[in-house]
């Protein structure tokens, strides 16, 4: 048996110390939003470029968890709303802070209405209850309403 000398010992260690961690590096974690590239990721809905990051949602789920973007919370709910797993307790929702750009839990979030939104559909969400503003149940109802 031959032995690999120390210079391809040492490479080979390396490589295998390094192997472990490579999956966490191109690999999404299924669960929570996703990374947006902005200008680059279009909406799952109306197929815009996402552009704007006081307006983006995301919805996750599915059979493999993937993420879903959009580039206005009223595009993932008409798109949400033809989904088979849309009511599965494990689809999460996540919707920009309108301000911050923060990512919020949109069922948890607040939405005031009558924002100057990338699709019209008007809602920008925060993340406390504020005067005017709607739970989601009530935005969802809304934009549902419209049907666009």
């Amino acid at each position: 048996m031959t032995s690999l000398p120390q210079r391809d010992r040492l490479r080979l260690i390396a490589a295998l110390a390094v192997f472990p961690f490579l999956p966490a590096c191109s690999r999404d974690a299924g669960h929570g939003p996703a990374e947006v590239h902005w200008d680059r990721d279009t909406c799952r809905h109306c197929n815009m470029v996402i552009s704007d990051r006081h307006y983006a949602a995301q919805v996750r789920g599915g059979p493999k968890r993937e993420a879903f973007k959009f580039d206005d919370i009223g595009c993932a709910m008409v798109w949400l709303k033809e989904q088979p797993w849309a009511d599965a307790p494990n689809t999460e929702i996540w919707v920009a802070d309108f301000r911050s750009g923060e990512w919020l839990d949109a069922r948890k979030a607040y939405y005031l209405a009558g924002k100057t939104t990338p699709m019209a559909y008007g809602f920008g969400a925060v993340a406390r209850p504020e005067a005017g503003s709607v739970d989601f149940a009530a935005m969802k109802a809304d934009i549902l309403t419209r049907g666009k």
